[in-house]
């Protein structure tokens, strides 16, 4: 058995509490004799839904001896509601135990630096192994595997039930629907998430006509009680009438035939898109990633790739898709769409006068939008880590986690602002921000119907109609930032680590060249004098510019590693890869290295 750090795993705190353990209370005392898995996530982060995808398997194949623990660090001040949490480990489909630590302490205690970041603990409470992003689950699924070997040798292992709890199921027609798309006959379609259907209504926004897919999770084609969907999401009607489905945890795009009834795949192959994998092709060849909107732009159909922060393009004449904007760097850069920068789009609408392209772009909190000669711009946000609930000049106007628009017939837009429970609005003749309405519980889209809005309250698991006010609802301002700690750092030079071991019995794949990527940059750009760029060494010496003292590092690392057996001629490879946005003030005192775990333990930390 190889020589593996360890490092006493500190204790488990969370002020809000423990979910899904049926008001059970833990401490790792308790999990003692268990392999612990810690996922520190936060229920914005569509990185982190993708690694809730990866951990359900090894969460059944090793259910006796491991123990996932969901440890949720919000980074939007809605996520330290502990209702929200509540709601959001519904909504996933969490199915292990969740501690709720709003203040971010066991994030602090373990030093983690990302969302997400999984931990791993042996069965005597040590450290083995930090992770951060996605792609690991073939690694840990290896490290489990040794664990219980060498633990089951030494008599420390304890197998037996976990302490996961179900909770009740609640009867409610939707369960956190997505969105809606109003039909001809004034019924609504809408996308009811966690139950993997699609439901028809009537025009009162309550009666149920239909239902479309099973309810079991999956990917499969055929009529009503024969299609399987997986948390759908956004809805748009094609050209031949059918509705566009953006199917999104099968990263596919899905058409519902209303005639008939019956369901087929437009584009996806069920897998998930991965750097270095083609971002353009026949439509049902090339992989997505997390597609959550729709809408008909041009002569295409735009998605919002929320899991790659880009947009794409359908286009059924010849059934292909291509990139259309982003770069896949996470964050908030206007200019042509090629070189455009998003951060998990999520709500897409044609303005009125179909000149305008509108993106919620989530994580920067921002109203965003695409031009006919497809340049990006920004209407409403600053970047990842501001947001709010103020109104007035848009410049200054803030949102909090926006996932719908609607364009109004007035040229402006109506903004679902998700984590704020508010509709807002953006009038671009006069550059204001104002709110429409309040206490619409994570409004996620809305439609316009005879003067109305049609909201869907996601929390509230309805759709909401609401009457366009004369004059905006009033509201106090409201302004915020991550409550992430900034990392301080020395001036001068800082010498940057991103840390990655191969999994047990692979290692780097360099027959074709590198199979390192690191890509770093910083707002403000005048942060860095010296560093920033594309390179393929995962270590890298930055110089910090002189009276520039705060500010966000963008490092986005990637690692390729395969089998470790020269006698196999095709090795099987996984890729690995984070994006870590770390926000940093320059002090004399600060550190100068930082180093970000990819995979592995910091030898030097």
């Amino acid at each position: 058995m190889a020589t593996r750090a360890r490092v006493r795993a500190p204790e488990l705190i969370g002020k809000g509490g423990w979910l899904n353990t049926g008001d059970q209370q833990y401490t790792l005392a308790d999990l003692r004799g268990r392999i612990v898995i810690l996922d520190f996530w936060t229920f914005c982060c569509v990185n982190c839904l993708h690694v809730l995808d990866e951990l359900r398997e090894l969460e059944e194949k090793h259910r006796d001896t491991v123990v996932i623990i969901g440890v949720h660090s919000p980074k939007f001040v809605h996520e330290a509601e502990h209702q929200a949490v509540v709601d959001a480990v519904e909504r996933y489909e969490v199915h292990h135990p969740v501690l709720d630590d709003p203040e971010l302490a066991t994030w602090k205690q373990y030093a983690v630096r990302a969302w997400p970041t999984l931990v791993v603990i042996d069965p005597e409470g040590y450290v083995v192994a930090q992770h951060a992003g996605e792609g690991h689950a073939h690694a840990i699924e290896k490290l489990v595997e040794e664990l219980e070997a060498e633990h089951g040798a030494k008599g420390t292992l304890r197998r037996g039930d976990g302490p996961y709890v179900a909770p009740e199921p609640v009867a409610t027609h939707l369960r956190f629907p997505g969105k809606a798309l109003l039909l001809p006959d004034g019924g609504f379609l809408v996308s009811d998430t966690t139950r993997h259907r699609l439901v028809e209504l009537d025009a009162d926004g309550e009666t149920v006509r239909r239902h479309f897919g099973t309810g079991e999770r999956g990917l499969s084609d055929g009529g009503p009680d024969e299609a399987r969907f997986s948390e759908p999401q956004g809805l748009a009607v094609l050209p031949d009438g059918r509705v566009a489905v953006a199917d999104t945890v099968n990263h596919a795009l899905r058409a519902l035939d209303l005639t008939t009834g019956v369901t087929s795949t437009l584009a996806g192959t069920g897998r998930q898109w991965w750097q270095g994998t083609p971002t353009s092709g026949p439509a049902r060849e090339v992989d997505l990633s997390s597609p959550w909107d729709l809408a008909w732009f041009g002569d295409r159909l735009w998605i919002a790739m929320a899991g790659v922060h880009q947009l794409w393009t359908y286009d059924p004449g010849s059934a292909t898709v291509r990139v259309a904007a982003g770069t896949t760097n996470e964050g908030l850069v206007d200019g042509p769409a090629a070189e455009a920068w998003f951060a998990q789009p999520s709500g897409l609408a044609v303005s009125a006068d179909g000149e305008r392209l509108w993106v919620a772009d989530s994580e920067t909190s921002a109203l965003r939008w695409v031009d006919r000669d497809e340049h990006v711009h920004t209407a409403v946000g600053t970047g990842l880590f501001d947001f709010g609930h103020r109104d007035g000049a848009a410049d200054q106007a803030l949102l909090q986690h926006p996932i719908g628009v609607t364009a109004l017939p007035d040229g402006s837009v109506a903004i679902s602002d998700t984590y704020n429970h508010a509709l807002r609005r953006y009038d671009p003749a006069s550059g204001e921000v104002t709110t429409l309405a309040t206490d619409v519980r994570e409004p996620s889209d809305a439609v316009l119907v005879d003067g109305d809005l049609v909201v869907v309250e996601s929390a509230r698991h309805r759709l909401t109609r609401l009457r366009l006010p004369e004059e905006a609802v009033r509201v106090a301002d409201q302004a915020h930032r991550t409550q992430r700690a900034a990392t301080e750092i020395a001036p001068g030079t800082l010498r940057l680590d991103v840390v990655f071991q191969a999994p047990a019995g692979q290692k780097l794949d360099t027959r074709y060249g590198p199979s390192t990527r690191l890509l770093v940059s910083a707002t403000p750009p005048e942060l860095l004098a010296d560093g920033s760029g594309a390179g393929t060494d995962l270590g890298r010496d930055l110089v910090l510019a002189d009276g520039v003292t705060e500010g966000v590092l963008h490092v986005s690392a990637m690692a390729a590693s395969c089998d470790d057996d020269p006698a196999n001629e095709y090795p099987a490879c996984h890729v690995h890869q984070q994006d870590w946005g770390v926000p940093v003030r320059v002090t004399a005192a600060g550190a100068s290295r930082l180093a970000l775990v990819l995979a592995g333990m910091d030898e030097q930390g």
